[in-house]
């Protein structure tokens, strides 16, 4: 194993970030702790961001960049721990609009004040210019993926 790879680099930040935000979990939500994973919070703040309209698991699916199956197993473990609530709506029975529960909400105003908490901690030290560079270079990269990734894909429509 090479770590000085940048893909093993990044992957163990995002380890010791989530450890470090797992390891300060304290909030219980009905008599069972509740630890969000990122894509949980991410759903989460997508979901408060569009207030008041509806959010239906497609959407997830595209502002996420995930798989249905993934986007599917999240939403079902956030019903399960009493965060959201799955409503079919009246116009299609496929279709259900993704509720948030109060709980949800509670969780998620405290737990960004932690993730607020472990950014200040991450950046300490780096001047605002690196985090700048640093920042516009993990855009790149994303950008490079989308490309490669739309490439293969047209390359598969042509089989």
């Amino acid at each position: 194993m090479r770590e000085d790879r940048l893909l093993f680099k990044v992957k163990m930040l995002e380890k010791l970030i989530f450890r470090t935000f797992i390891h300060n979990s304290d909030l219980e939500i009905e008599e069972k702790v509740v630890i969000p994973t990122p894509t949980q919070m991410q759903i989460i703040e997508y979901i408060l961001d569009k207030s008041p309209n509806e959010v239906y698991q497609r959407d997830l699916e595209n502002i996420l960049n995930l798989r249905r199956a993934t986007v599917s197993g999240v939403l079902q473990t956030m019903e399960k721990n009493g965060l959201i609530e799955r409503i079919t709506t009246s116009s299609d029975a496929r279709v259900k609009k993704i509720i948030l529960k109060t709980k949800a909400q509670r969780l998620f105003l405290e737990k960004e004040k932690k993730m607020e908490m472990i950014e200040e901690m991450i950046i300490q030290g780096i001047p605002p210019e690196e985090l700048e560079i640093f920042s516009n270079v993990l855009d790149k990269m994303k950008s490079n993926i989308k490309k490669e990734s739309e490439k293969i894909a047209k390359r598969r429509e042509r089989i």
